[in-house]
């Protein structure tokens, strides 16, 4: 029996150009007995739900970031405090990459973090099609740099490893832990490597190592290049007389689609048992992309079929036609449970997206950007 480790707005925009960026800030005496969490992808949809559970939580948490030209730091703003307010400020943020090893062993070897979550990937399937290598490298060889800092630490962190339905594929649903994983992407196939580098970590090392295996997760926060942001964002504009097509692939396509904001519960959740393990996270409730359309539409009272137009480009060179999670083990031994339902989430999302068309026209009708941009 292997024995595991126990462990017991502007202002960002600034910090990312100057060297608190890329430098440890003490913390103060109160801070001592916090817990601290390491994030990897802590800009994107996951990250910035994540940071704000583990903030009310009492964590430190600490995000790395890739340095970029353009600011990506907007989901953070909202949880920003300079750093100078040592008191306040419990969300830092570091530059690192998962392709550069030396950066990862660094601020491992520096924060020494109970926790580490690595949420970062190239993580749009269509796009791994395009960029394999960076996608393979980024996402499974990256996991493994990660692994392997976090087992050369002294004192090794509790780990939680980011997955992903996609890894099971053409396997009929419903899919749980036991279900056979069969990718038909390089972003699939990469995290499905991700997932056993994990494995094997935690048996060979006896690192506190979690995999959670996470159906789809939406929220406002979602990229607008993912199909259901994309789809309440074309709502919102075409509501507002801003546009009026849409342009989707396969519509047949079914997913089960949770709240991102319940699924980070599930990765805390994962880090606090007294022995690590794998865990579906699911609604275990199933809707095509044509339902999320109903109810996006029929939200703002409009029909679908006058707005969405077919296009072949938007279709993946091997399609997913199905996934139902079965996340029994997460619900007995994690006590976890969705609070979000499908129409509420669809909801959600189209509410939050008819603001930004609503400020959006104010800036058409002003003359500042042009109406037409979309069709």
């Amino acid at each position: 029996m292997a024995s595991y480790q126990s462990n017991n707005n502007n202002g960002v925009h600034k910090e990312e150009e100057t060297k608190e960026a890329a430098a440890v800030v003490p913390r103060p005496m109160l801070d001592e007995r916090r817990k601290v969490a390491l994030v990897t992808g802590i800009t994107g949809q996951d990250g910035s739900y994540l940071t704000e559970f583990l903030l009310g939580k009492g964590y430190e948490v600490h995000g790395l970031i890739r340095r970029s030209s353009n600011f990506n730091t907007s989901r953070l703003e909202h949880l920003y405090v300079d750093p100078h307010n040592a008191a306040k400020a419990r969300m830092k943020l570091h530059y690192a990459d998962l392709s550069d090893a030396s950066s990862l062993r660094h601020w491992i070897d520096t924060l020494v973090p109970d926790e580490v979550y690595n949420l970062a990937a190239q993580s749009h399937v269509a796009v791994s099609f395009e960029i394999p290598d960076y996608t393979a490298d980024v996402v499974a060889t990256g996991a493994l740099r990660l692994l392997e800092a976090v087992r050369s630490s002294p004192r090794p962190a509790r780990y939680y490893q980011a997955g992903s339905s996609e890894m099971f594929g053409s396997t009929p649903p419903p899919q749980s832990e036991s279900t056979p994983f069969h990718p038909r992407s390089p972003y699939a196939a990469a995290k499905v490597a991700a997932h056993w580098y994990t494995v094997n970590y935690r048996e060979a090392y006896g690192l506190f190592a979690c995999n959670g295996i996470l159906f789809n997760h939406e929220s406002p926060r979602r990229g607008e290049n993912f199909v259901t942001r994309k789809i309440t964002r074309a709502v919102g504009r075409i509501r507002l007389g801003l546009q009026t097509k849409v342009f989707l692939g396969n519509l047949s396509a079914a997913r089960d689609w949770g709240f991102a904001g319940d699924y980070v519960e599930a990765m805390w959740m994962m880090l606090q048992q007294e022995q690590p393990g794998d865990y579906v996270v699911a609604t275990e409730e199933s809707h095509t992309v044509e339902e999320f359309l109903q109810a996006a539409f029929g939200h703002v009272g409009l029909d679908w079929k006058d707005h969405v137009v077919i296009d072949p480009r938007y279709f993946r060179p091997s399609e997913v036609d199905s996934l139902k999670g079965d996340s029994t083990k997460a619900r007995k031994a994690l006590g976890w449970k969705p609070k979000v339902g499908f129409q509420d989430l669809v909801k959600m999302m189209i509410e939050h997206d008819l603001e930004i068309a609503k400020r959006e026209k104010v800036l058409v009708d002003a003359g500042y950007i042009d109406s037409q941009q979309q069709p």
